[in-house]
């Protein structure tokens, strides 16, 4: 398929490997599109996987509502169990990076009986980052969360001339590579555009600490030691809200696994869903 709705909302995605393949979907992160996994997804399917990568709420030309309350978690989720539906698969694995990791999260705490295994490629457990904002670095780390939270302000900064060339220095120095920054900036390059992507930051307060449980889907968890955006004490605790199998694993890498790691990310993922 080439696309897949929710409800009135039509969602670009990209279906590559066979058919009848056990079905593993990709999730991207923030300012990313499906592109991030390019190196990705052939390491993948010639493993025998069907692999649906989809551009999420907001990426989506054809899937930007307007608002905050669009883009609390529980919308992100039915997304992904919408396009799980579409491919006919009652089950499924799913990994996910950066947002994509922390949706994957919220999908394996609230619809486990859907989910073979999780992966979450950088982004902790939701509550592990929550728990290490004021015992670590991480508030100091996250402090663009808070400016993303200010109305209109940041995506007239991101859009003009001189906030792009910013932005795009600043992804390039925590490690994303210089084509992938010029693909994702492309894609991000209208006003709505970018105030759809950020509103996922303007909704994240919006779901309780109450509904961040435990897990006990078997997870894996990739982390990298040269991660400016998330910290280490996050990751390391992690493990304490996971009630199933689990595997933590650390790269000599950026933040943009998917995007610097695809060998390895790619051969992770297929150890742990076929184990």
């Amino acid at each position: 398929m080439n696309e897949f709705r929710n409800g009135d909302l039509v969602f670009d995605v990209r279906d590559e490997g066979p058919e009848g393949g056990d079905l593993v979907i990709l999730l991207h992160g923030f300012p990313e599109t499906k592109a991030s996994w390019n190196r990705v997804v052939p390491l993948l399917t010639a493993a025998g996987y069907r692999v649906l990568a989809p551009d999420q709420r907001g990426y989506s030309p054809r899937a930007r509502p307007q608002g905050r309350r669009a883009y609390v978690a529980d919308n992100l989720v039915a997304d992904v169990l919408a396009l799980a539906d579409a491919a006919e698969a009652d089950r499924f694995h799913v990994v996910g990076h950066d947002w994509g990791g922390a949706v994957a999260w919220y999908a394996a705490m609230w619809e486990p009986q859907r989910l073979k295994t999780l992966t979450s490629l950088a982004t902790p457990h939701p509550k592990a980052f929550s728990r290490s904002l004021l015992t670590s670095t991480q508030l100091l780390r996250s402090l663009y969360f808070l400016a993303f939270q200010l109305p209109a302000l940041p995506e007239r900064m991101l859009t003009s001339d001189f906030g792009r060339r910013r932005f795009r220095t600043a992804l390039t120095r925590s490690g994303l590579p210089e084509e992938a920054v010029d693909s994702y900036l492309v894609a991000l390059s209208g006003k709505d555009a970018m105030t759809a992507v950020l509103n996922w930051y303007r909704a994240a307060a919006l779901t309780p600490p109450r509904r961040q449980t435990a897990v006990s889907v078997p997870t894996l968890y990739v982390y990298g030691t040269k991660d400016i955006a998330l910290g280490p004490k996050a990751a390391d605790r992690t493990r304490e809200y996971v009630n199933g199998p689990y595997r933590y694993e650390r790269l000599d890498s950026s933040h943009w696994l998917p995007e610097e790691e695809p060998d390895a990310v790619a051969r992770l993922v297929l150890e742990h869903v076929g184990s």
